[in-house]
């Protein structure tokens, strides 16, 4: 049997930087890095070791002789808990600055790229507040505090909805105010908490695989449009019914509202049946003049103010004249494609999800969008040369993949074209930079802008302009 390794205490450590994740980093006094999860840059701390690595420790603060300058005091009641926003104790303009260094890094270190200039890291006008999609689970055994648990009070209440606890796929935190959506987010949730324990609606239960309420699905649309979506573990009509009701009759504002009846193992939607129960099947999003019709399963950037100017980004960057043919990569729902194609002779969108594809065609049609089109299939495979032979060579390639980044096909094929200018949104500047690395002999980096899409997180997307070498 392996020897469990002995803790260590480390004592008056300061936290000098943030890092990937949202941890944070110090330096043992052995030369070895720190990674933390409850202190910010400029705290000092003692600290107790978890795991130890080849390279590095994983600790935790457990004494705060110094508080850091960059602290601000979190907002949400739920933060030690929650883990959803790990930045909040972190005021935003330095929130900033470390997802700033954080892609000039992955692009220095990982790619090992010659960078121009960079243009500064574009902050989001609302900290709080700015998601148009939440989703929620229901338990009917909720994670209970230290504090709680060392009571030794009787807790006859367990039901909660809200978020999972980080790496317990079964204990659900119980939220009462979640400053990510604008209301009436919370107060949908709660009523329907509240309605679900005063009628005995049960409560899902993962270990068991039982109970009623699943999940609830809210997305609330730069418009005002509401969709709410409430998974049911099993049917029960009059009890769905009641609560469905009732939730339309206190939120007549609700635009869609609709249900699944999910009995499987797991609580994704992309492969259920949902039912309309009142109101539309889908809401609409606007931006610059252009309707996105939004259904339960569809992709939509979830801050939908800072995707407008992340989009004007890419179109800057894209340069657009009028003449040029543009390729449009990993489309999702054909947003960025229909952005640019006022600015374009014709636009090809492709993306592997049929159903968004489907999605991009209706909102074309609906925007009355005539030169574009789009396709579904595995980028490595739709890319081809027939399909180039098809749609003719591109001028603009702009690409927008997951945070895989793209496959190592994709970018041989890239560079096998060779089109003028590429630009690369990113949701991730690691995977980014990986690819860049393979196209730096044939491409030059103009321009590289990081964007916050998440405040209070540490998440970054990045926009990166390339130009064919010597064109």
């Amino acid at each position: 049997m392996a020897r469990k390794k002995k803790q260590q205490i480390f004592e008056n450590i300061e936290v000098i930087d943030a890092g990937a994740k949202g941890k944070t980093i110090a330096k043992a006094p052995d030369g070895r890095v720190i990674f933390l999860t409850n202190t910010v840059p400029g705290d000092i701390v003692n600290i107790k070791t978890g795991r130890k690595r080849k390279a590095y420790y994983e600790g935790t603060a457990i004494k705060y002789h110094k508080y850091s300058e960059k602290r601000t005091k979190p907002v949400c009641e739920h933060f030690e808990h929650c883990g959803g926003c790990k930045w909040q104790n972190m005021a935003y303009e330095h929130q900033l600055t470390y997802k700033e260094n954080e892609v000039i890094n992955n692009l220095k270190r990982i790619g090992h790229l010659n960078l121009p200039e960079i243009t500064p890291i574009l902050g989001c006008e609302k900290n709080y507040f700015y998601r148009n999609k939440m989703e929620f689970s229901f338990s009917n055994s909720r994670w209970l505090t230290l504090d709680e648990i060392n009571s030794n009070k009787e807790i006859d209440n367990k039901n909660a909805c809200g978020f999972h606890i980080s790496g317990m796929w079964d204990k659900i935190l119980d939220i009462k105010k979640c400053h990510l959506q604008e209301d009436p987010s919370n107060a949908i949730r709660n009523f329907i908490k509240e309605f679900g324990i005063k009628h005995q609606l049960e409560f899902f239960n993962p270990r068991e695989q039982s109970g009623l309420l699943r999940t609830m699905m809210l997305r609330i649309a730069s418009t005002g449009e509401i969709m709410v979506v409430i998974q049911f573990f099993k049917e029960n009509k009059i009890k769905r019914e009641a609560l469905l009701n009732a939730l339309s009759e206190t939120f007549p504002q609700i635009t869609s509202l609709q249900y699944v009846i999910n009995s499987k193992g797991n609580d994704t939607l992309y492969d259920q049946h949902i039912k309309l129960f009142k109101g539309r099947d889908h809401i609409f999003e606007e931006m610059e003049g252009l309707k996105f019709k939004i259904g339960p399963k569809s992709f939509y950037q979830t801050n939908s103010s800072q995707a407008y100017e992340l989009y004007k980004i890419t179109r800057d960057f894209a340069n657009l004249t009028g003449n040029e043919t543009v390729y449009d990569f990993y489309t999702g729902t054909g947003t960025i494609a229909q952005f640019v194609a006022k600015n374009a002779k014709k636009v090809i969108g492709v993306e592997s999800v049929p159903e968004a594809i489907e999605d991009a065609k209706q909102n074309a049609q609906l925007n009355n969008i005539k030169n574009v089109e789009f396709y579904a299939g595995d980028m490595k495979d739709v890319f081809n040369n027939e399909f180039i032979k098809k749609h003719g060579q591109p001028d603009v390639i702009i690409t927008d993949p997951p945070r895989d980044g793209m496959h190592k096909n994709v970018v041989a094929k890239l560079l096998e074209i060779s089109a003028k200018r590429i630009v690369y949104v990113s949701c991730n500047s690691a995977t980014q930079a990986r690819d860049l690395a393979l196209m730096k002999e044939h491409y030059n980096i103009i321009k590289t802008q990081a964007v916050d899409m998440f405040p209070q997180t540490h998440h970054v997307e990045n926009v990166v302009l390339l130009e064919l070498k010597g064109s």
